[in-house]
């Protein structure tokens, strides 16, 4: 029998003040019934937090991003096999597929989340995630979509390239399934994210996690430190 622990529906769950709680930065009137809702190609910073679904920095990265940064910052969901760089291409050797595998599991339980469950496949297919979270940004609810997919994907061990986990984090935040299967086949969707891999590329993005401050780009879990320090350097130096 399935403890609650390891039901999917289990791993979607937002407890009280967790990160994305009642923060989502693009949250706006729409409700997800809606199903000609556009996405919100504008709201993308500076300063913005670019990331994919199959990358596990990602996922630690937006488990804090929210807690860490100075000020409100876009969600923009982006595909990464697009980018110069992957963290976690296929070329990576066993013993360093193993050793970063390692380090993961070490940070997420010094952060106190839930142990890392590794989906089949590293980086899995994610653009049926990716697509659901565009339209989830549309409607106000990037935040608190993405948060529940990446559980799914790390927390739960489970293949986004699969509709089933995606439609269960998509009904953490209350999105109607049949919108979600609607929006993997809407050309306006598909090109509001790879226009904002385009913009990212533009910016100077190079692999995910990133942080763009209009300025500077930092990568991965660590850039969300670096960033935050950034962004409150350069606040303090401006006129008051």
């Amino acid at each position: 029998m399935t403890t609650p622990e390891e039901s999917p529906l289990a791993i979607t769950r937002v407890t009280p003040g967790a990160a994305g709680e009642g923060h989502d930065h693009d949250a706006g009137t729409k409700r997800d019934h809606d199903h000609d809702a556009a996405p919100v190609p504008g709201d993308e910073g500076p300063p913005a937090f670019f990331f994919d679904f199959g990358d596990p920095e990602s996922y630690l990265a937006a488990e804090r991003v929210l807690q860490t940064l100075p000020v409100a910052t876009p969600w923009v969901p982006i595909d990464s096999s697009r980018l110069p760089e992957s963290t976690w291409s296929g070329s990576r050797g066993a013993e360093d597929e193993a050793a970063a595998r390692a380090r993961i599991e070490v940070t997420a339980a010094e952060r106190g989340l839930q142990p890392v469950r590794w989906p089949a496949t590293v980086p899995p297919d994610t653009r049926k995630a990716l697509l659901a979270a565009w339209y989830a940004k549309g409607i106000g609810r990037v935040v608190s979509f993405s948060l529940p997919a990446f559980r799914q994907a790390f927390a739960g061990g489970h293949d986004l390239g699969s509709e089933t986990p995606v439609l269960l984090a998509a009904s953490a935040c209350e999105m109607h399934p049949r919108a979600i299967v609607q929006a993997f086949g809407r050309p306006v969707i598909a090109a509001a994210l790879d226009d904002a891999t385009d913009r990212a590329i533009a910016a100077g993005v190079r692999r995910v996690p990133a942080i763009w401050t209009g300025d500077r780009v930092f990568h991965g879990d660590a850039g969300v430190d670096e960033a935050a320090a950034h962004l409150a350097s350069r606040a303090a130096a401006e006129p008051t």
